[in-house]
């Protein structure tokens, strides 16, 4: 190993922290080079664990003297690129063995590691780790063949060692690391375990691998643990990396994911600081996947081409004329110098980095390479790279991608630069592999034939990066995509819903993305009518139930639920029903949802406690839900009573008094409706309003409740019962309750204390919860709020008008003078414009120009230019009403 050792080892102290500092803790390795005896160094610094007995402290000594040895001698010249690349390949083999075979020793003492394999991929498999490069092994195990304790399952065991195996290798203690381990290279990484069976990967590997993996086991070597076992499953899944035909659309997949380098790398374009020798245009990985593009395409056919290495495969595609000879030389002499400077940036620090400094620290990699400073490293790269990216165009250039991108492409190029870049490597990324829903060929023919009209959909949405986010994370949780796409060919009206939902309504898309069989609901034109009454609902939400599977009941009150509250959402997207009858089935829905929760619940409780055989648990709707007029985000605002019974307890096998039983009854409703279960969730239950608030029981006593409402309560309180609606219960104990809300509604009141405190209360949510958009049409001062308070203060007072539904109120307020009757189109307009917005604009501000005309439309307005003059106007009406009935002026603001 000749070389310029003093030059060397005075460069090493002077730019390198990392070299400097092993010199110092190797002090006979640093005296061997001082004399220039690197072979020997070298044969040491193998050696200096050997005798240790504890793995990960020999491992790490063996790791940093073999980084000092390799780094001196590549600096004076003496260790040439390809012998450092195999020395640390050979140790990462070394390490990658030894870790098993001890991960294996400590739960089963002298065992050989039969049966456990470490496959080598990227530049692990090609012999070709730079000096902080992590190594991406795939771990797999025979469970048969597997040394485990008698106790132990297979998989256990294998998670077991795989966990011992990356602790021992990366874990960073006072003698540093070995090597940082990236186990995301497996099948499936995102949801499978560490070390996967043999049975598992091949059935992977021949039925759902994606491009990219064929791309990484061309590389691939058995390295560690069982040898002979590896190579043969490298020798089973062969036909799946080296296809002798190849059809166009797996050579599309493969062009699109050497793309997709380019397209998603930011930073200068060429070597400048900053730069990313690894990833940069012109830069490592260009010159890997030109190398390895081409034999995918080829090496099915030429078994000549199956090189591992980047250089080997650039003279062996030169050699069968598959690209130019002096393309491979080109190549393969700008691997080698960007290698050469990556070592450099990593010798620094010890650090995995790819990326040139700036200012001295740039000088400083450039000296520490030997050049003069470092803008003359900068230069000599950018002649490296250049040729680089010229042959990597042309190699893109033979793709001529797909004519539907060109409306998002056009689009793009009105957006900011680093918007459309983000967007074009997006759509690209949607068929390359990164979807399971889009990795099998049938799938991706289904989508390319909905591809066009989809995208030109998506390029027209007011927000079209959030309409992507929406479609991507759609197809991301889609298990399979080749009926979806077919059904969307089938109906294109279908696909107009579908683009609609992701652009102008994201509530819908959001809830679409969760459960995207949600789409099936609209394939019939029924879809577009409103839902029956309470019962036909119910019934629905009955059927084929289980009559003793409490679970699966409250599984198909969700998936009816959201199918109706997903249909009555399109039917505001595409304005074909009125607001207000959509307000009225979303109340209907959730009172058959929890009639038929109620009932459930009750049946399965009763099944341990037993029952009452007089009295029963209601439920009282308040609010919207009372007043029969919900909107997509609405709560349930609800009051659990019972009535009470003269039995003194249940009579189950476990009897409860009938306060406690139905106290944990409507815990039990409460949950039905509320946690989510494989379905998901399902309505949020609001039971404040009961007496004494949170305070009291959640279920209290008919008579209890009528003492509290009669002794107690609070003027607000009153106020919530104008809208209370009884419904869940039978028919007698309904009636009773009814008799006391029209008790308690209808008693003489002080009308001076009654404005006090419809004033005070008024006031004080005004301070408290403010309006948070233009469109905020229920906070708004002169908005909803405001003309329900105005409409129950004007109840009370005049003991009149106690129905529940607000319209019929207002209208016989109206009726008897006590209202202006411009009031009834301001609540119409502004109760459409909250119904409608809930979706459309669900940050209360103003969308964009599709969902605005179609929220116009909603409204019964002929453009979205005449929404807030409506508003207002609506809004000054309800104010001058304020003021006649409390005497108070109320400043409209807009």
């Amino acid at each position: 190993m000749d070389g310029d050792w003093t030059n060397a080892l005075a460069r090493a102290r002077a730019h390198s922290p990392f070299l400097s500092q092993m010199l110092d803790r190797f002090p006979e390795l640093a005296g061997m080079l001082e004399a220039g005896e690197g072979a020997e160094a070298l044969v040491r610094a193998k050696a200096l664990g050997i005798d240790e007995p504890d793995v990960a402290v020999a491992l790490r000594r063996e790791r940093s003297a073999l980084a000092l040895v390799l780094g001196v001698g590549d600096l004076a010249g003496a260790s040439s690129l390809s012998q450092v690349m195999e020395e640390l390949t050979a140790l990462a083999d070394r390490a990658l063995d030894r870790a098993i075979t001890a991960a294996i020793a400590r739960r089963v003492p002298d065992a050989e590691p039969d049966g456990f394999i470490a496959l080598a991929l990227g530049k692990h498999g090609a012999g070709e780790l730079n000096y902080s490069s992590d190594i991406d092994p795939i771990l797999l195990f025979d469970p048969e063949r597997m040394p485990r304790r008698a106790r132990d399952e297979p998989g256990e065991a294998a998670q077991r060692y795989a966990r011992d195996v990356v602790r021992l290798l990366s874990d960073v203690t006072e003698d540093g690391y070995v090597f940082r381990v990236d186990l995301r290279l497996r099948p499936a990484s995102e949801v499978s375990p560490l070390a996967i069976s043999l049975g598992a990967a091949t059935t992977h590997y021949e039925s759902s691998a994606l491009a990219w993996e064929r791309a990484a086991y061309i590389r691939a070597r058995a390295c560690a643990g069982d040898i002979a076992a590896g190579e043969e499953f490298l020798e089973t899944i062969r036909p799946f990396v080296w296809r002798r035909s190849l059809d166009f659309g797996a050579i599309d997949e493969v062009r699109r994911l050497t793309a997709r380098i380019r397209d998603r790398q930011a930073g200068p374009t060429e070597p400048a600081p900053a730069f990313n020798l690894k990833l940069g245009r012109g830069g490592i990985r260009e010159i890997e996947f030109f190398a390895q593009t081409h034999q995918l395409i080829h090496g099915g056919r030429d078994a000549s081409l199956r090189c591992r290495g980047t250089r080997s495969a650039l003279d062996a595609l030169a050699s069968a004329g598959r690209i130019e000879s002096e393309n491979a030389r080109l190549l393969g002499e700008s691997y080698d110098r960007l290698r050469v400077a990556e070592h450099r940036l990593q010798m620094v620090n010890d650090r995995q980095t790819h990326s040139l400094p700036a200012g001295d620290a740039l000088d400083n990699v450039a000296r520490l390479d030997g050049q003069k400073d470092g803008q003359a490293m900068i230069a000599a790269l950018r002649e490296t790279c250049r040729p680089v990216a010229r042959a990597y165009d042309r190699l893109l250039a033979e793709d001529g991608g797909h004519e539907g991108d060109a409306p998002l492409v056009r689009l793009a190029g009105e957006l900011p630069d680093d918007i459309a870049a983000d967007l074009a490597a997006r759509v690209s990324g949607w068929s390359s592999g990164q979807y399971r829903a889009l990795r099998s060929p049938a799938a991706l023919a289904a989508f390319d034939a909905v591809r066009p009209d989809l995208l030109a959909a998506l390029a027209q949405a007011d927000a079209p990066d959030l309409a992507l986010a929406r479609w991507e994370t759609l197809i991301e949780r889609l298990p399979t995509a080749i009926n979806f796409f077919r059904l969307l060919e089938a109906r294109p009206a279908l696909l107009g819903l579908l683009v609609d939902c992701l652009t102008i309504a994201p509530p819908l898309a959001d809830e679409l993305a969760r459960r995207p069989e949600l789409l099936d609901a609209l394939i019939d034109h029924s879809a577009f009518d409103l839902p029956g009454d309470v019962g036909a609902i119910a019934a629905r939400m009955r059927r084929g139930e289980s009559d003793d599977d409490y679970e699966q009941k409250l599984d198909r009150i969700r998936i009816v639920t959201g199918e109706i509250r997903f249909a009555l959402g399109m039917q505001l997207v595409e304005a074909v029903q009125d607001p207000l009858h959509v307000a009225e089935a979303l109340s209907r829905t959730a009172e058959a949802a929890l009639e038929v929760a109620t009932q459930a619940a009750a049946d399965e409780f009763a099944q341990r406690h037993g029952r009452f055989e007089d009295g029963g648990l209601l439920v009282l709707g308040l609010g919207r839900l009372g007043g029969g007029a919900l909107t997509h985000a609405s709560d349930l605002d609800i009051i659990y009573l019972f009535a009470e019974s003269a039995q003194g307890e249940s009579d189950g096998p476990r009897p409860l008094g009938q306060t406690l039983y139905y106290n944990r009854l409507a815990q039990r409703v409460t949950a039905a409706l509320s946690v989510p279960t494989a379905e998901g969730a399902l309505y949020e239950i609001d039971t404040r309003l009961r007496p004494q608030g949170a305070q009291g029981p959640l279920a209290s006593g008919l008579s209890s409740f009528a003492r509290y409402q009669q002794e107690d309560a609070w003027t607000w309180e009153h106020m919530t019962l104008c809208r209370a609606r009884v419904l869940v219960g039978s028919e007698e104990s309904a009636a009773e309750l009814g008799c006391i809300i029209e008790s308690v509604l209808s008693r003489d009141r002080d009308p001076a204390k009654l404005r006090e405190d419809v004033l005070a209360m008024r006031g004080e949510m005004a301070a408290h919860k403010p309006a948070r958009g233009e469109l905020d049409v229920k906070l708004l001062r002169g908005g909803l709020v405001d003309l329900e308070f105005l409409i129950h203060y004007l109840q009370l007072r005049e003991r009149t008008a106690f129905v529940p539904d607000l319209s019929s109120a207002l209208g016989e307020l109206v009726a008897a003078g006590s209202l202006p009757g411009d009031l009834v189109e301001a609540h119409r307009l502004l109760t459409r414009i909250l119904v409608g917005g809930r979706l459309l604009a669900p940050d209360l501000a103003m969308p964009g120009r599709v969902a605005a005309e179609v929220l116009a439309q909603q409204a019964g307005l002929d453009s979205p230019d005449r929404l807030l003059p409506a508003i207002a106007s609506a809004r000054r009406g309800i104010a001058v009403a304020w003021q006649a009935a409390l005497g108070e002026t109320m400043e409209i603001d807009r």
